[in-house]
């Protein structure tokens, strides 16, 4: 058996009510001036103030910064580093989605480094990480991105999306309270859902899964399939809403350790050229990549069936894998999102584009258990337009 990198974050706390570890933790790194990051909606709402407060009646000295937007451009980076450098903090906290939270980490390692943020991208890197940075501990207020649990910040760029991917980037703490989700709408719950779910079964057909990813993945795919439409149906369902958070995170932990491939791959496109969020952009490529690649992971594709709550006992691997596929798309659609580029606006006219984008993520297309050509890439698009599922040659 191969050997298996297994890296986690410090520290997390996870369950209803966790975020009553803030102020010890903060306490604990002897910070004094904390910047928050975080989006205008959750300071509309109220949300930052339950993290604020109970910090400035510690005592401490807290900012807020309010500039993050969805799927942030690399200029937005640029902006909260040059800030972040500016006012010289001793410790960040990121509260929201994974644009939050990416941001956050970004801003915490790239305070103590030279340089601009497009110098560390990884498929145009000029520099190196050489200090860790400033502590960072991470608040998720969604369920399905996994960026508290990785070391990954994701920035879009005019046509596709890059990363900065270093240990350094992986939060002190990571605190998980599903209470923190219950204000998510509908649509973004089932579009960080889908993420999740995307991180877990990418995950488990990697050609760097291990046992401990694979526990891992298949139980949060078991989770999401029972609490996904729950959620989306009742955003107040608190048993759902745990679920959900616990199984994010156990999905983040199994993606950042066996990798993702070829959904986010070829996801990455959709969110540079149109603008499409990062959930929906894999939900609307999963079924279309897993039933191309179907062939090449038809027994781990088998295993997914069951824990999505269908049964392969009394059908062949081969049939218990395209029912699989069936059942990620029936999901996907339950859940209430578009099940083809077409549903979103994309024109068939922009495929080769979007294909010529695709390519260029060798670095997520290496772990797909059948590698991707060109020609793969494009039919994969072509299938998500049409909405017909297409298996490989």
């Amino acid at each position: 058996m191969s050997t298996a990198r297994l890296a986690f974050a410090p520290l997390s706390y996870t369950g209803w009510g966790s975020l009553d570890k803030l102020v010890p933790e903060v306490t604990r790194f002897h910070a004094a001036r904390i910047l928050i990051v975080t989006d205008p909606i959750l300071e509309q709402i109220g949300l930052t103030d339950r993290v604020k407060h109970p910090l400035v009646e510690a005592g401490l000295a807290v900012d807020v910064y309010t500039g993050v937007v969805p799927e942030p451009p690399l200029e937005v980076g640029e902006a909260l580093v040059a800030y972040t450098r500016e006012h010289r903090f001793d410790l960040i906290i990121g509260l929201g989605g994974g644009s939050a939270l990416d941001l956050t980490k970004l801003a915490a390692v790239l305070a103590v480094q030279e340089g601009s943020v497009s110098d560390y991208l990884a498929m145009t890197a000029t520099r190196t990480l050489s200090r860790k940075g400033l502590p960072k501990i991470l608040i998720p207020t969604t369920a399905g991105t996994g960026s508290e649990i990785t070391n990954i910040s994701v920035l879009t760029l005019p046509t596709t999306k890059d990363v900065i991917a270093h240990d350094f980037l992986l939060a002190d703490v990571a605190i998980v309270d599903p209470q923190l989700t219950l204000s998510m709408p509908p649509r973004v719950t089932a579009a960080t859902g889908i993420d999740a779910l995307t991180h877990a079964i990418e995950a488990y057909v990697s050609l760097l899964a291990s046992p401990t990813t694979d526990g891992l993945a298949l139980q949060a795919v078991r989770m999401i399939s029972q609490s996904l439409p729950r959620a989306v149906r009742n955003g107040s369902d608190k048993e759902a809403r745990t679920a959900m958070s616990h199984a994010s995170y156990m999905a983040g932990i199994a993606f950042f350790n066996a990798g993702v491939a070829a959904v986010h791959a070829l996801a990455y496109p959709l969110g540079g050229q149109f603008h499409l969020s990062h959930g929906d952009s894999n939900a609307v490529l999963l079924p279309y990549v897993m039933g191309y690649i179907r062939k090449s992971c038809t027994k781990r594709l088998a295993d997914l069936l069951n824990a999505l709550g269908g049964n392969s006992a009394y059908v062949s691997e081969e049939d218990a894998s395209i029912r699989c596929i069936e059942a990620i798309k029936r999901l996907v659609a339950e859940v209430g999102i578009p099940t083809t580029l077409q549903q979103f606006g994309i024109p068939e006219s922009a495929l080769d584009a979007l294909t010529d984008d695709g390519v260029l993520q060798k670095r997520l297309l290496a772990r797909s258990p059948m590698p991707l050509a060109r020609e793969d890439i494009r039919a994969i698009y072509q299938a998500a337009f049409d909405g017909v599922i297409a298996e490989a040659p």
